[in-house]
């Protein structure tokens, strides 16, 4: 026993005294963890560092790049209105999506979450539509929506109601493509629904106990139960607007009536720069007018602006997540 605690004290002096291990005791970890560093270093760091330095030069991708420092970052900022005009287009996305996306899913999550019959038949027909790949998605939901012959335009002239252009129309474009966001939610959907579902029937019992209605306790047991899931949504739902791309580019060209999606000059943005975002406008630079040194500067910028964002709901993520641990 006296030899045992010996040894258990000579353990912990060596602990203390903050004892290396030895370099052989590090292979066997790094070989394990070389895939992910390898794959990490080829497909993330060096890409980043090679965007990073063409940022700052000027680059067609068939010569030699030349140094030009920010001048990039310079004619993004202050001489390219065609990018102001994007970063207004894409904030005005960020915005509306990630507020109305939480609003509706939330919603939509709260009746599933209520209904015992035919869920599993309703949880299918919602979750459905996040199925489609999005040029299928935006393709159908264009038909849907077409001013002159679309089943939702027929429907509203039944009514006596004169439907709008939609994604022809400048002023309807972006609330347009907002629908078909929404009709795509069904992830975000379905994962709000079973966090409600994990919510203990107690808490809505003990409430129901103290005269509590339904919308208190949706507003008072629901909603902060499920905080860390709503913040979830809300990264997903900005990164989606940040990164709006394929959506857009669909249905300009469709609207315009050109089956070419891949960048021509005359169905970008259709109508009048409406619909024109801010990775529409990098692919545009890039390969389209081959302005590879000016597309990585704005690549950057979206990079940077992504990873700002996504820390900050990431660390609320945290204290939501720890304010429910110890509740």
């Amino acid at each position: 026993m006296t030899a045992k605690t010996h040894a258990v004290r000579v353990a912990g002096t060596a602990l203390a005294r903050g004892a290396r291990p030895r370099p052989g005791s590090l292979i066997r970890p790094l070989a394990f963890m070389a895939p992910a560093l390898v794959g990490f270093a080829v497909f993330f760091a060096y890409p980043l560092g090679a965007l990073l330095y063409y940022s700052f030069t000027r680059y067609d991708m068939l010569n030699t790049p030349t140094w030009v420092g920010l001048r990039n970052y310079a004619f993004l900022v202050a001489q390219d209105p065609l990018a102001r005009k994007a970063a207004y287009n894409t904030v005005w996305l960020v915005v509306v999506i990630t507020v109305l996306r939480l609003v509706f899913a939330t919603g939509v999550a709260a009746v599933m979450a209520r209904i015992r019959r035919g869920a599993g038949l309703l949880r299918t027909l919602v979750y459905l539509p996040a199925l489609a790949p999005p040029v299928a998605a935006t393709l159908v939901f264009t038909f849907l929506f077409n001013p002159g012959t679309g089943p939702v335009n027929t429907t509203l002239a039944r009514l006596g109601i004169q439907g709008p252009l939609w994604f022809s129309d400048p002023a309807w474009a972006k609330p347009a493509l907002t629908l078909l966001t929404l009709w795509v939610s069904g992830e975000l959907i379905i994962i709000l629904m079973a966090g409600m579902l994990d919510v203990p029937e107690e808490l809505y019992e003990a409430a129901g106990l103290d005269g509590a209605g339904s919308l208190r306790r949706f507003w008072h047991i629901t909603l902060p139960s499920i905080a860390p899931v709503l913040v979830f949504g809300v990264i997903n739902s900005i990164i989606l607007g940040l990164q709006y791309f394929t959506q857009a580019v669909v249905a300009a060209s469709v609207a315009s009536g050109s089956a070419d999606i891949a960048g021509s000059q005359r169905v970008i943005g259709y109508p009048d720069n409406s619909t024109l975002t801010f990775p529409v406008w990098l692919y545009q630079q890039g390969f389209h007018y081959y302005n590879m040194g000016y597309a990585s500067a704005m690549s950057i910028v979206l990079f940077v602006v992504s990873t700002v964002f996504t820390l900050y709901f990431v660390q609320r993520l945290r204290r939501a997540s720890h304010a429910e641990g110890t509740a």
